[in-house]
C-alpha cells in the first residue's frame, strides 16, 4: 500500500502523484476519461487536479468541460469522498479574475459542475495583483467558513505576493494557503527553485507542480527525428535543441534502464524527492499511459541517481 503525503498543514492525505484533468473533455473524451480515473483509483490514487477554465481553449468549448466529467464520474462511482478533488479559479471565460465576488460565483459554478457540496483545495490559478490579497484571502476565508472549500492554494504567483498573503492571513487569522502550484520539472528549474521554494519550505507549503514531464518531452517519446502526434508536440519538442535537454534525456535512459521502468517514471520519482514537493501533476489521455505514471509511487531514485539528474538539469 502506497503510503499517502499529508499536503502542507492541513488534513488532506494525498497519494504522490497528482493526476491532472486537463485533458478530459479535450484530448480524451468521457468514456475514456471514466477509464483513466477508473484506473487511476484501482491503483490507488486519490488527488485529482482540474480548473474552472478547462478546456476552453478547444474550439466548442466554453470552460468547465473537464469539471463536468469529473463531476458525472464522481456521480456513477459514488466515491466523492475517497477523492481529493482541486480546483482553480480565475481563468474561465465568465469568471475573469480574483475579486472576492468572483472568486466566490466561480466557486458556485465549479461545485456545480462538480456536482458536490465542497471542494477539497481550491487554488487561485493565476494570481491577479491588481487585486490586494486583503480582498482575495477574505473571500477564500469565506468559502472555507461556509464549508465549501477545505483548504486554499496558489498557482503561479510571485514570492513577494505569497509572502503577503500568507502574513495576512496569519494576522488576521484567516484561511492561509496550504499548498503551492508551480511549474517545475528538470528542465524548467528557475521556475521554482529559489526564492518561492525557499518560502515555501519555511511557510509549510506543499508543492504540486504542474508540467512534470515538460509537455510529454521527460517521458522520453521525443527523439531527434521521430515525429510526436500530440497537441502539446511543438513545446514538448525544443528541448531537444538544448544541451540541457538532452544530458537530461541521456540521464533518464541510464537510469530507467537500470531500475527497468519507463523514463517518465524516473523524472517523476525525481521531482517527488525534492524538497517541499508533495505530489507532481502529469495527466494521461488514455489508461495505457498511467502506469508510467503510477509507478512514481514505488520507485525510490538513490542520491547517486538524484545527483546525477539534478547535475543533468543544471
Amino acid at each position: 500500500m502506497t503510503s499517502l503525503r499529508k499536503l502542507g498543514s492541513s488534513d488532506l492525505e494525498v497519494f504522490p502523484l497528482t493526476l491532472g484533468g486537463n485533458v478530459f473533455g479535450w484530448t480524451a473524451d468521457e468514456a475514456t476519461s471514466f477509464d483513466v480515473l477508473d484506473a487511476y483509483t484501482a491503483a490507488g490514487g486519490n488527488f485529482v487536479d482540474t480548473a474552472d477554465v478547462y478546456s476552453a481553449w478547444v474550439e466548442g468549448n466554453s470552460g468547465g468541460e473537464s469539471e463536468t466529467v469529473i463531476g458525472k464520474w464522481l456521480a456513477a462511482r459514488g466515491n466523492r469522498d475517497d477523492v481529493v478533488i482541486a480546483t482553480k479559479v480565475s481563468q474561465h471565460p465568465d469568471f475573469q479574475g480574483l475579486s472576492g465576488a468572483n472568486i466566490k460565483a466561480a466557486a458556485d459554478a465549479s461545485l456545480k459542475r462538480l456536482g458536490t457540496d465542497h471542494i477539497d483545495l481550491y487554488y487561485t490559478h493565476f494570481d491577479k495583483t491588481e487585486v490586494p490579497v486583503e480582498e482575495i484571502i477574505g473571500a477564500l476565508d469565506e468559502l472555507v467558513k461556509a464549508g465549501k472549500v477545505r483548504a486554499i492554494g496558489a498557482s503561479n504567483i510571485s514570492a513577494a505576493r505569497l509572502a503577503e498573503s500568507l502574513a495576512f492571513s496569519d494576522r488576521e487569522g484567516l484561511a492561509r494557503y496550504v499548498a503551492l502550484q508551480p511549474h517545475y520539472n528538470l528542465v524548467s528549474r528557475d521556475t521554482y527553485e529559489g526564492e518561492l521554494e525557499a518560502l515555501a519550505a519555511r511557510e509549510g507549503l506543499a508543492a504540486v507542480p504542474y508540467y512534470a514531464l515538460a509537455s510529454g518531452f521527460l517521458t522520453g517519446k521525443y527523439r531527434p527525428g521521430t515525429t510526436v502526434d500530440s497537441a502539446r508536440a511543438a513545446g514538448a519538442g525544443q528541448h531537444l535543441d538544448t544541451e540541457r535537454g538532452r544530458k537530461v534525456l541521456a540521464a533518464l535512459d541510464d537510469i530507467a534502464e537500470s531500475h527497468t521502468v519507463p523514463v517518465a517514471t524516473v523524472a517523476l520519482a525525481w521531482l517527488a524527492a525534492q524538497p517541499t514537493v508533495a505530489a507532481p501533476i502529469a495527466s494521461a489521455r488514455t489508461v495505457e499511459q498511467l502506469p508510467a505514471l503510477l509507478g512514481v509511487a514505488d520507485l525510490t531514485l538513490t542520491e547517486e541517481e538524484l545527483a546525477r539528474l539534478t547535475e543533468a538539469s543544471a
